[in-house]
């Protein structure tokens, strides 16, 4: 099983990275406001505008957290769980 992209989005090369981030994080779609926080627990939660509706939250949590950590979404990327509520992000940050 392939991780979701972005649409249009590419994924770098592991290999081209020095640093790759893997978080885990809670989504709740269908939030008031748009937020991104670290539980104690060191899993994620990340309150999300959109439904999860044809990947629309999907792409809203991958800009969020590219946003959060300053990298280009195309440096985000969804390891596991397209389509659950928990999900495995990798994060490449360059240099």
């Amino acid at each position: 099983m392939e991780a979701y992209q972005p649409r249009g989005g590419k994924v770098p090369s592991p290999a081209a990275a020095s640093a790759m981030i893997t978080i885990r994080v809670a989504v709740k779609p269908h939030s008031r406001q748009r937020s991104l926080e670290r539980g104690e627990d060191g899993v994620w939660l990340a309150r999300l505008t959109s439904p999860p509706v044809d990947g629309r939250a999907n792409d809203e949590l991958i800009a969020l957290v590219a946003g959060h950590f300053g990298c280009p979404k195309s440096a985000v990327r969804i390891r596991s769980g397209a389509s659950a509520r928990v999900k495995t992000l990798e994060i490449v940050r360059a240099g």
